[in-house]
């Protein structure tokens, strides 16, 4: 498994943490070094940007998970 694939994978098992019934859309590219991921709860859907750095480096970097996690509180919160 390369790196890109364990980054997703702790970010959508990251998110099933917070909550298991939000579903999750990861572009399988990039756009400009940034990935537009959509959220989606019920009728509710949100939109989030996260750097493809961010995503490689989460399962290695505890600052990076941290923020991310945040971030992901935030938006699920918002559903």
């Amino acid at each position: 498994m390369d790196e890109w694939e364990e980054g997703k994978l702790k970010f959508l098992e990251v998110v099933q943490g917070i909550d298991g019934t939000v579903e999750v859309v990861i572009p399988t590219k990039p756009t400009n070094s940034m990935f537009l991921i959509s959220l989606t709860k019920g009728p509710n859907r949100k939109f989030i940007t996260v750097s493809e750095d961010d995503i490689i480096d989460i399962p290695s970097e505890a600052d990076i998970l941290a923020k991310v996690t945040k971030t992901l509180q935030d938006a699920i919160t918002a559903l």
